[in-house]
């Protein structure tokens, strides 16, 4: 099974063809910085996201802006998006004209307003007021200001299969598109998050890269990802592995499959896979979330050929936000989009033997990235 595979080509910017005037592309980081006077740590993320640029020009058209909704007029901007999670988590929406946005064609060189974007490096800044996030609802947006110089270094990649290749791109079979290049990544700079200095540091910054790019949206949208993770039979950080899944009920052709997500662990060398596209692995995967008072909640039973994989996670709610999207189409259906940085849980891993499983490793995981969310009826 091949394992860690990087395609490059999939980072690219994806807007061509009825994706220019219906479609949405962004590329998201997240990662760990720690307080340059407290030493205390903080989670952030960063989003560099783009819709429907054919339709835009010098003005940024936002879809939630009252008008724009009642005439049925379709978003057409750039937007960076930060912020971070923990205690008083926000996000920070802030909105440019096409006119400011520019992708390179051959390789990942993004440019939204001043805010850059490469494989290896990222800069910007973004402040939104108080008075703009009360002012302004169509942003969708929370005050606070972020900036950021940040470098990227990707280890670990997880390669979905063909389900995002050349020619399911081309002829645009699924709703939403997904590539996770850096599922675990080290990132190193500084963030100064509303006034405050935060230094990243590669090998303590728990770092995850992918993008997201497509016509729509998916209900339910599930994501859980961490590479901060430690056995607890030998004790050993396992600092060669990373744990991703994503999905929810994709559609093809406009026609919705079952519910399905896809993902796997990669465990300090090889590639425990559990994907539904790559039929021949026999994948099967069962996912839950529950909502709680208190904590959200996350199980997943995945199992191919050779492999069971069991997880649980939990997420404090006073440490998760609800993330702010609208679709390409204007409507905004996600209003309880729970996505968080500081999940907590635990993995077990089995080698199938016969009809026994064999216990590999009991692991640990923290800094996980967390999302679930329905749309609203």
């Amino acid at each position: 099974m091949k394992m860690n595979k990087s395609d490059l080509s999939r980072n690219l910017y994806m807007l061509k063809g009825p994706l220019t005037k219906n479609g949405y592309d962004w590329w998201w980081h997240n990662f760990t910085g720690y307080n340059r006077a407290s030493g205390e740590p903080r989670t952030f993320f960063i989003e560099y996201f783009v819709c429907n640029p054919a339709l835009g020009g010098d003005t940024a058209v936002l879809g939630q802006l009252p008008q724009n909704r009642s005439q049925g007029v379709k978003p057409s901007y750039a937007m960076v998006k930060v912020g971070t999670w923990g205690k008083n988590a926000c996000q920070i929406n802030t909105f440019y004209p096409i006119s400011q946005f520019s992708s390179a064609s051959d390789q990942l060189n993004i440019k939204v307003g001043t805010c850059l974007l490469t494989e290896h490096h990222m800069t910007g800044s973004c402040v939104i007021t108080p008075q703009q996030a009360a002012k302004h609802p169509e942003y969708m947006s929370d005050a606070g200001k972020m900036s950021w110089n940040i470098s990227i270094d990707k280890k670990i990649s997880y390669h979905v299969g063909y389900g995002a290749s050349a020619f399911f791109r081309k002829i645009n079979a699924f709703e939403m598109f997904w590539h996770a290049e850096g599922i675990k990544t080290e990132y190193s700079g500084e963030v100064t998050f509303n006034d405050e200095p935060y230094d990243i540091i590669p090998n303590q910054s728990y770092g995850y890269a992918d993008k997201n790019w497509g016509a729509d949206f998916t209900s339910p949208w599930l994501w859980i990802s961490s590479c901060n993770m430690r056995s607890l039979i030998s004790g050993k950080v396992l600092s060669n592995s990373a744990v991703e899944f994503g999905g929810g009920r994709p559609k093809i052709y406009g026609h919705p499959l079952n519910r399905q997500i896809l993902g796997g662990l990669f465990y300090e060398g090889h590639m425990y896979d559990y994907n539904f596209t790559k039929f021949w692995t026999q994948s099967k995967v069962n996912f839950s979330f529950n909502e709680g008072d208190f904590v959200n909640t996350w199980t997943i039973t995945a199992s191919n050929r050779n492999s069971v994989m069991k997880l649980s996670l939990e997420c404090p709610i006073e440490e998760m936000l609800f993330i702010n999207y609208e679709a390409p189409n204007g409507k905004k259906l996600h209003n309880r989009l729970w996505n968080g940085g500081t999940g907590y849980g635990t993995i077990k891993l089995y080698q199938k033997q016969g009809k026994d499983k064999v216990l590999i490793d009991h692991i640990e995981i923290r800094n996980a990235g967390c999302e679930y969310g329905e749309y609203s009826s």
